[in-house]
């Protein structure tokens, strides 16, 4: 039972040091692609992969903003790792989509990526490029926030309070923070199923 407490009693303390003002910010800029018709990408590995993935779901369905993910298309997405590298594949990915200044792209990341420690490299690639195209950046993000924090329009940092629980605990708080924004009322342009249900 302690590590189960331990848990839940950090959960509920990082819950409490969420910067509600990063968050209303990154809902702002969201409007702000959907009113011009932009698209969102999303893209995440390991937990953030399968966020990245949910998440184009909720936003499509319930924020109604065009979202993707290249994780969504595993034929495509193991190709270009086979044929142009895991560090290029988003990158590449991107290019096809025509990623311009009117979209963003959203990134779910514990490190945010590190080029000088080759971590998630491929991340720091699709950011850059989303850089060189005026492209919107958003992340929700663990640590310092990495590469991701550094180059961001808008981002959360999910505050560590634990050293040694970093990963579940950004990975679970990254659905906690998105689930908020694509059900904001600034956002939220269809009713969701079981609360429309009397």
């Amino acid at each position: 039972m302690n590590y189960t407490d331990e848990h839940l009693k950090e959960a509920a303390k990082i819950a409490g040091l969420l910067d509600r003002l990063s968050i209303e910010k990154m809902v702002d800029i969201i409007c702000a692609i959907r009113k011009k018709g932009g698209r969102l990408f999303f893209l995440g590995v390991g937990g953030g992969a399968g966020n990245a993935t949910h998440a184009v779901n909720d936003f499509r369905k319930i924020a109604g903003i065009e979202s993707y993910s290249p994780l969504d298309n595993i034929s495509e997405l193991t190709a270009r790792i086979n044929d142009d590298g895991w560090e290029e594949a988003f990158l590449k990915w991107l290019k096809v989509s025509r990623l311009n200044s009117n979209d963003g792209i959203f990134i779910f990341s514990v490190g945010g990526g590190n080029e000088e420690k080759a971590i998630s490299v491929n991340l720091v690639r699709a950011l850059q490029y989303a850089k060189e195209t005026g492209a919107a950046i958003l992340g929700i993000i663990g640590r310092d926030g990495g590469y991701t924090a550094r180059v961001a329009d808008g981002y959360v940092i999910i505050p560590t309070v634990n050293p040694a629980s970093v990963t579940p605990h950004t990975e679970a708080f990254q659905a906690v923070v998105w689930h908020l924004i694509v059900s904001h009322p600034k956002l939220k342009a269809a009713e969701m199923k079981w609360e429309s249900v009397k």
